[in-house]
């Protein structure tokens, strides 16, 4: 069972992600932006935060979460070089095996950070008990389709170079799979949305090396090890088209509480006392009924 749930090469990550630390500069500007995205979430609530967890963000979260006013952050990485860019306390930390005490964050926030685990659900199952009672997380990561015309070109061209293909670019969640993820990790309150960042290349090896630089090369177990084809990748950006390359980058965010006793309460099913069509100042219609038939 466990090595059934192994999709990702996690040592490899780690390697990856501490050799991005040379790089990740070059992609300041996506990464700033998602951090951007998924930080503005904390103006929704009246809530103040004392702990927080930055959980993989590069050095670009836990600055914006200091300018907050947040006073304790603590930046977590695989990579303990990639942690320190913070700026504050650091942690080697393994998304997977968490090593931090029941309760002992308010605030979590993991800025594309969690698309390399292999256990997504245990991943947060093991966040929701790092949040003390009423304590959130903020999470975002690629969802589909992003790189989905990458992934078909690459495909098409290994197939025609070898006559068969290996995975190359990470298998990516759907929106709707969020909110379902998040309850079955006993987050209340679960929300899950997207969010679209566009992205505007010259050619595709821009992608590559963005990809690169910001450690995000295949670390996908079932990889082909082989070095590959010398024409993989241009055939691959052949097929992308000759001129700029529009990409969307497509974030789904989840936010999700730690359960609480002060927190509300959905209401139960029959409990309103007021008409949703007197308030909407709307006419009424039973099941079956037609809108333009009247009554």
């Amino acid at each position: 069972m466990i090595d059934q749930m192994r999709v990702f090469d996690r040592a490899l990550v780690a390697r990856r992600r501490a050799r991005a630390v040379a790089s990740v500069d070059q992609v300041a500007p996506i990464l700033e932006d998602a951090a951007d995205r998924l930080l503005d979430r904390l103006d929704d609530t009246t809530r103040r935060f004392t702990r927080a967890l930055d959980l993989g963000g590069r050095g670009f979260v836990a600055p914006k979460l200091a300018a907050r006013g947040i006073p304790l952050i603590v930046s977590a990485d695989l990579a303990p070089a990639m942690a320190t860019r913070g700026g504050g306390l650091a942690v080697a930390a393994d998304e997977e095996f968490l090593p931090f005490a029941e309760g002992a964050f308010d605030l979590i926030v993991a800025s594309l950070s969690l698309h390399w685990v292999n256990d997504l659900p245990g991943a947060l199952i093991q966040l929701r008990r790092a949040l003390a009672p009423d304590g959130l997380l903020l999470a975002s990561l690629p969802g589909l389709p992003t790189l989905g015309g990458l992934r078909n070109a690459l495909a098409e061209a290994e197939s025609t170079l070898r006559g068969g293909l290996a995975p190359r670019i990470s298998p990516f969640p759907e929106l709707r799979d969020g909110a379902g993820l998040l309850q079955r990790a006993g987050f209340a309150l679960p929300v899950a949305d997207a969010e679209e960042i566009a992205l505007r290349y010259k050619s595709a090896f821009g992608i590559f090396a963005d990809l690169r630089a910001a450690g995000e090369a295949n670390a996908v177990l079932a990889r082909d090890g082989r070095i590959p084809p010398r024409a993989l990748f241009p055939m691959a950006a052949a097929r992308l088209g000759d001129g700029a390359i529009d990409l969307s980058l497509r974030l789904l965010v989840l936010t999700g509480w730690a359960p609480s006793p002060t927190q509300q309460k959905p209401a139960r099913p029959g409990s309103a006392n007021a008409r949703l069509a007197d308030a909407l100042g709307a006419q009424e219609f039973g099941t079956g009924e037609q809108a333009d038939k009247p009554r």
